[in-house]
C-alpha cells in the first residue's frame, strides 16, 4: 500500500487551524497540526513531512526562524508560508530562505487545495530527480569518489539509514568502514544522538565487557567508581562495533542477548538496564570464514548481518584515486600552509599503477608525507615516499595501468551534459584549423587541453569523450612537460 504524502500545518489560531483542516479533509494526505515553532521543529524531526504549511506569526518565534532552521536541518521539506501581514519585502525574504509559495490570509479552500497539490507534485518530481542524480555524487558524508561501486554504497546507506536494522560493514583495512558507519548515523533520524565507536580488536578481552556494558564500583580490582559503558552512552543513537570478529566468544554470547533484547547488566551489577540503540558492525575479515572456523558465533552473525555493505578496495576504484588524492592535497596544503595544488602527470601515472594495499589510509598518509616534507606547487615523483618512489615507469607498468584504466573507463559516470559535447569539440577543432594549417601534434594537444578544461580538469571524463584511455592523456601530458 502506497504511503500518503505527509503535510504539517503550523497555525496558532485554533479556528483557522480547524478551517484549514476542513479544507484539506478530502485530500489524499496525512495531515498533522501544531501551534508553535518548537512543536514544528520537533514534529519535523520525527514526522518527516514532504510539505510544511507555515504561519509566519507564531507565539514563541517568528516563522522565518523555522525557515532558517529547515534550510540547514531539513532542506528537502517544501514550505508554503501563510500570513496576514503580507508585503513584497516579506515575500522576498521568505522566498530567499527557501519557501516555495506564499499564501496571503484570508484564502479560500480552492486556493489552499491547489497549492498543496502543486507543491506535493513538485516535491515528488524533485525527489525523482534527486534519485536520478545520486550517481553524480562525488562526496558523501566523508566519502570521496564518484565510481559506480561507491554510488552503490551511497544508495545502500540512503536506504538503510532510516531503519533500525543492524548494518554489517565488510572491507579491507583502510577502506573507510568507520566513515561508512558515521555516514549511516548522520543520514539517519538518530543523527542528533550519540555515535559511539568501539574497536573490539584494540581493547584487551578482560576489559571489553566493561567497555561495552560499564561496571559498578568494586566490580573488579581497579573499579574505584561506577562507569557507564558504550551501551549506555549510545542510548538513542548508534553503537559502532569495529573489528567485531575479534571479540571473545564468551562476550559474543552476552552481545547476542543484548542485541536481541536491548537489555544488559553492568559488570558486577544485578540490575537490568534497557536502551534504544542502532547497531552497526564492521570487520576486515571474512565473517562466514570466521563462523566456519568456530571463532564467531553463527547465531550472532545472522543477528547482525541484516544489511550488508561491502567497501571495495582502492585498487578497484581507479576512477576515484585521483579525486581522493586531490581532495587530500587541497586539505593538507591548507593545513600546512603549503603551495601544492596539483600532481605531475608522472605522479598520477604512478598513483594509477600502484596497488594500494593500505587503501585510502595509505593514500592519505602518502599525501600527508609529501606536504610535510616538501615544498612546491606540483607534486613530482622525487617527492613520493616509499614504496611509491620505487614504482617502475617502464612500458610494462604503463601497459598494465592502461588496461586497468580502460576497464574502469567503461563504467565511468557520464559528466554533466553542459560540460562537454561532440559539438563543443567540433567547434574547438574548427576554430583551430580554419585559415591555417598547423602540425597535427599541436592541434592534438590543444584539443586535449580544451577537453580537460571543459571537463573541469577531470581527465578520465575528458578521455571518455575523446575516445581514448586516460593513461594515454597522462602519458602525453608527461611528454609535453618533459619537452617544455
Amino acid at each position: 500500500m502506497q504511503q500518503l504524502p505527509k503535510v504539517l500545518l503550523v497555525e496558532d489560531t485554533p479556528m483557522l487551524a480547524m478551517t484549514y483542516q476542513h479544507y484539506l479533509k478530502d485530500e489524499p494526505i496525512e495531515l498533522l497540526t501544531v501551534t508553535t515553532g518548537k512543536e514544528a521543529m520537533a514534529t519535523i524531526d520525527e514526522f518527516f513531512p514532504q510539505l510544511l504549511l507555515l504561519d509566519l506569526k507564531l507565539p514563541d518565534m517568528d516563522g522565518q526562524e523555522v525557515l532558517q532552521w529547515l534550510s540547514s536541518e531539513h532542506p528537502s521539506v517544501t514550505v508554503v508560508v501563510m500570513t496576514a501581514h503580507s508585503s513584497v519585502n516579506v515575500a522576498v525574504d521568505v522566498m530567499r530562505l527557501g519557501a516555495k509559495d506564499f499564501l496571503e490570509k484570508p484564502f479560500d479552500a480552492a486556493r489552499l487545495q491547489t497549492t498543496v497539490r502543486n507543491m506535493l507534485e513538485q516535491h515528488r518530481l524533485q525527489h525523482i530527480v534527486q534519485q536520478l542524480k545520486t550517481f553524480e555524487r562525488q562526496k558523501y558524508h566523508g566519502f570521496v569518489g564518484s565510481s559506480l561501486v561507491m554510488q552503490a554504497v551511497y544508495r545502500i546507506i540512503d536506504a538503510a539509514a532510516s531503519s533500525k536494522a543492524t548494518v554489517f560493514i565488510t572491507g579491507e583495512s583502510g577502506t573507510g568502514k568507520e566513515v561508512c558507519a558515521e555516514a549511516i548515523h548522520k543520514q539517519s533520524p538518530r543523527k542528533k544522538k550519540p555515535f559511539i565507536a568501539l574497536n573490539c580488536g584494540a581493547i584487551p578481552k578482560d576489559l571489553m565487557e566493561s567497555e561495552i556494558f560499564g561496571h559498578i564500583k568494586g566490580a573488579f580490582t581497579g573499579a574505584i567508581s561506577e562507569r557507564s559503558g558504550a551501551a549506555s552512552l549510545a542510548d538513542g543513537g548508534t553503537l559502532f562495533l569495529d573489528e567485531i570478529c575479534e571479540m571473545d566468544m564468551e562476550l559474543q554470547t552476552k552481545l547476542l542477548r543484548f542485541v536481541q533484547t536491548s537489555c544488559f547488566q553492568k559488570v558486577g551489577s544485578g540490575k537490568q538496564e534497557q536502551v534504544d540503540i542502532r547497531f552497526v558492525c564492521a570487520t576486515n575479515r571474512d565473517p562466514l570464514a570466521e563462523v566456519a572456523a568456530g571463532r564467531f558465533r553463527e547465531d550472532l552473525y545472522y543477528r547482525l548481518h541484516v544489511v550488508p555493505i561491502h567497501l571495495p578496495p582502492l585498487r578497484d576504484r581507479d576512477e576515484d584515486i585521483i579525486e581522493i588524492a586531490e581532495h587530500f592535497l587541497k586539505n593538507y596544503a591548507a593545513e600546512e600552509g603549503k603551495q601544492f595544488n596539483c600532481f605531475s602527470a608522472k605522479v598520477l601515472a604512478r598513483f594509477l599503477s600502484y596497488e594500494w594495499p593500505g587503501n585510502i589510509r595509505q593514500l592519505q598518509n602518502v599525501i600527508r608525507n609529501i606536504l610535510v616534507l616538501h615544498e612546491g606547487v606540483a607534486v613530482e615523483p622525487f617527492q613520493l615516499p616509499p614504496p611509491l618512489d620505487q614504482v617502475s615507469d617502464t612500458s610494462e607498468t604503463l601497459g598494465r595501468m592502461q588496461q586497468r584504466v580502460d576497464h574502469s573507463a567503461q563504467n565511468t559516470i557520464e559528466p554533466k551534459a553542459e560540460r562537454i559535447s561532440a559539438d563543443n569539440l567540433s567547434v574547438v577543432l574548427a576554430a583551430r584549423v580554419m585559415g591555417e594549417i598547423r602540425p597535427l601534434a599541436q592541434l592534438e594537444r590543444e584539443i586535449i587541453e580544451q577537453a580537460i578544461t571543459l571537463c573541469d580538469d577531470n581527465i578520465p571524463q575528458a578521455a571518455r569523450y575523446l575516445d581514448v584511455s586516460p593513461s594515454t592523456i597522462y602519458r602525453k601530458k608527461q611528454t609535453w612537460e618533459n619537452n617544455a
